[in-house]
């Protein structure tokens, strides 16, 4: 269903309500999650959410967009005519005036927002089916592109799930999913209701690794080549803190160990996006 938009009235027309009522970024952290809705932007990230089974609730695009989207779309829905769900298309002038945003990518998609497994689902069935054997839990990060980040170097570096603490930013918020180029939708994952709370994860048999300096730190490599990560029914859980600060004390405390990378250059730490890479990478054989 195609529907062209002219500029009279756009904020108060309610079929445009996911797009124009949340151009804050802090109303929107706020109301995406309450509405049951995210944003996918950019042609890619709309059909890998599309392929994923995600359902959408509506698309808006420019108009020099369509011809090429709207096959797609169609195609992935599995309607010819798109069904009911509307295809709002304007000019980059009315584009801005209705999200408060140049929409550089050409598109953007209101996307019902999936209902998230709890931890005891998700680790026995994580990326692929299979049992999780590395995870990555981020406490608190604040800097959506940096959550954006870690999903995608965790899809690229085989990470089976990520948890996120009950204070990090969101994954599905449209900055996050457009920096993970849609490798959010790839790696299972879900939201803590409690952290610090170790005793599941302990139960399920995984050592948690905190990455932080501290004084009784060990390197990465000394860690990956430990029996932690070694051992044939190995399973770690790198714990990765907020921005400024690093992991809470109380976390620090509850982890079975401290890892740390080792730095050269009078540089002692690394952005998370960066460091969470790096720890990827050097995991990538645990359990092997």
């Amino acid at each position: 269903m195609i529907i062209p938009l002219v500029s009279a009235d756009l904020c108060a027309d309610p079929r445009l309500a996911d797009y124009t009522s949340l151009k804050d970024v802090a109303l929107r952290s706020k109301l995406e999650p309450e509405r049951g809705l995210y944003m996918a932007e950019s042609t890619n990230v709309i059909m890998r959410a599309l392929q994923i089974g995600h359902s959408p609730r509506s698309f808006l695009m420019s108009e020099r967009w369509l011809p090429q989207l709207a096959p797609l779309i169609r195609e992935a829905i599995g309607d010819e005519d798109g069904g009911e769900v509307p295809i709002f298309t304007a000019n980059e002038d009315v584009l801005r005036q209705i999200t408060g945003f140049h929409l550089h990518r050409g598109a953007l998609a209101a996307m019902q927002r999936p209902l998230l497994p709890t931890v005891s689902e998700l680790l026995p069935r994580a990326r692929g089916g299979e049992p999780a054997r590395r995870i990555v839990i981020l406490e608190d990060l604040v800097d959506h592109t940096n959550v954006g980040a870690a999903f995608r170097s965790a899809a690229a570096l085989g990470v089976d799930a990520v948890l996120v603490t009950p204070s990090c930013a969101d994954p599905l918020y449209r900055r996050s999913v457009r920096v993970s180029m849609g490798t959010v939708f790839q790696v299972p994952w879900t939201r803590l209701e409690e952290w610090p709370t170790t005793d599941e994860l302990h139960e399920a048999g995984f050592t948690l690794a905190a990455l932080a300096l501290c004084d009784d730190s060990i390197s990465l490599e000394d860690f990956v080549e430990s029996s932690l990560c070694t051992a044939p029914d190995a399973k770690v859980a790198l714990v990765m803190g907020t921005e400024g600060d690093g992991l809470n004390r109380k976390t620090i405390a509850a982890c079975d160990v401290v890892v740390r990378i080792p730095m050269s250059g009078g540089v002692d730490s690394l952005n998370v996006a960066a460091a969470s890479a790096v720890a990827f990478w050097a995991t990538r054989k645990v359990g092997a």
